[in-house]
């Protein structure tokens, strides 16, 4: 079978396609013949080490897929040839067909093509494990999301609404707040114009967002942390912007707010009934057209090196998606 293989650290470029020996499915695992992978922005990190996790090379780019169910290894119920499933990995999924563990998959509804629930997991994964579980984000509260024309951010903007919340988006351009508009979103601030903090105030009526979701880190945090309001719940999720910020303790202890971290992949390892209750949520949303995921631009398999170059260029605005 194909696949995109990193066999040393390094940008896009390093990556080859190569012909490697097809899977099988051992005890507790599935064999799923993949349709579409989606990668996200730690996937650019990751082919160059530069992530919390360092898979052993070669390896595949791709933390999640969908696709159908080829074969069962010993042990597998729920699940049958031919169905219909999505899954996620960690990596590897920009290959033909991934082996995973049973409790990683989750059946897929007929009415969610392969293109929109590839892309599902890690993001939106990641988004309601944030706002549902950590934050306890509440109805009629106020949802700030930075870098909210990311995938992540795009995730938060869909989620917030669905929960009630008034979501006021985040981003770095005219024509990124346009797409959070286009999301759902109540309330759009451009960062690269006005002070962050300041307009999250102005927003607020000088209250502060109840809860701030961050996947960007640098000098936005800081400045976002000075806009929560009181017990406030600032969300860690990442650092796109490749700082990790250094976030003064007395501010935390003035504001009476909370420094929440998300890290969805050992939840997702740890409580995997929970992730799934939440992809459940996630799925009936989308069937119920209250989430839209948006993908960027789709790709075949030799092109996954322009996709991850076109992440790390910060030139996508929802997901992309890789077809093998």
């Amino acid at each position: 079978m194909k696949a995109i293989v990193s066999k040393q650290p390094g940008p896009p470029d390093t990556l080859v396609l190569e012909d490697v020996a097809d899977p099988s499915p051992g005890p507790g695992e599935v064999l799923i013949k993949v349709d579409s992978a989606a990668l996200n922005f730690f996937d650019t990190l990751i082919i160059e080490d530069k992530y919390q996790y360092k898979p052993e090379r070669p390896f595949s780019p791709g933390a999640e897929f969908a696709g159908t169910v080829e074969a069962l290894g010993q042990d597998v119920n729920g699940f049958e040839a031919g169905q219909r499933v999505m899954a996620h990995s960690g990596w590897g999924a920009c290959r033909e067909k991934m082996v995973v563990p049973a409790q990683k998959v989750i059946a897929l509804p007929d009415a969610i093509s392969f293109e929109a629930a590839a892309g599902l997991t890690v993001t939106y994964g990641t988004t309601i494990h944030g706002l549902r579980d950590r934050a306890g984000l509440q109805p009629g509260e106020t949802l700030a999301v930075l870098g909210a024309a990311g995938g992540v951010g795009q995730a938060a903007v869909e989620i917030g609404k669905a929960m009630g919340a008034r979501v006021i988006a985040c981003a770095s351009s005219e024509e990124k707040l346009a797409f959070c508009r286009e999301l759902g979103a109540d309330d759009t601030l451009n960062y690269s114009e006005v002070s962050l903090k300041d307009a999250l105030k102005e927003m607020t009526g000088g209250k502060g967002a109840d809860v701030v979701y961050d996947p960007v880190g640098a000098d936005l945090a800081e400045q976002a942390v000075r806009a929560t309001a009181w017990n406030g719940r600032f969300l860690v999720i990442g650092f796109a912007a490749g700082t990790i910020p250094k976030i003064p303790l007395n501010l935390v202890l003035l504001k009476g707010c909370a420094l929440v971290g998300v890290f969805w992949g050992s939840f997702a390892e740890r409580t995997p009934e929970a992730h799934r209750s939440n992809m459940e949520m996630i799925l009936n949303w989308v069937a119920e057209g209250k989430i839209r995921p948006h993908i960027d631009q789709t790709y075949a398999l030799a092109d996954t090196p322009v996709a991850l170059t076109a992440l790390a260029e910060r030139k996508v605005m929802g997901k992309v998606i890789i077809k093998p």
